[in-house]
């Protein structure tokens, strides 16, 4: 079976990503854990910026639930990144996010995954249906 090629063109929203030294591993790249929190960091922001989510007030926030990378050329400090990010599955209460890391200049992804959010009431941590605001921001990236 043939994997899809990742490249810029199967996203929709980009945001730069710093690298820091302390990404770096001991064999001399960005440790694959770090890439789970550059795509909690690109999901969120597209939140933020996008969506108009308040992390801190407001009453519905996204939990992941579920996500995945695969990793296909090493990335390492000082490094310019990008992130791209695109919507795969929008449902009622939960939404895929595809998430692609690339070079500044790259076309082809570094590495690729998904993240998975359920929208919860931030008090009783119970799925509710994503804010309309939120919706209509994230109907903008759905591929």
């Amino acid at each position: 079976m043939s994997e899809i090629l990742e490249t810029t063109d199967r996203y929709r929203w980009f945001c730069p990503i710093t690298t820091r030294w302390m990404d770096n591993d001991v064999y001399g790249h960005v440790n694959n854990v770090t890439y789970y929190s550059y795509f909690d960091s690109a999901a969120n922001l597209f939140l933020i910026r996008e969506g108009g989510l308040d992390i801190v007030t407001s009453p519905v926030i996204g939990v992941v639930v579920e996500s995945r990378c695969t990793y296909r050329e090493a990335v390492a400090y000082p490094d310019a990144i990008r992130a791209g990010v695109r919507v795969d599955k929008l449902g009622n209460r939960s939404v895929t996010y595809g998430i692609g890391i690339f070079r500044e200049n790259g076309e082809q992804a570094c590495a690729h995954g998904y993240f998975v959010h359920v929208f919860v009431d931030r008090g009783t941590r119970h799925a509710v249906p994503i804010p309309e605001k939120i919706r209509s921001a994230l109907q903008t990236i759905v591929v």
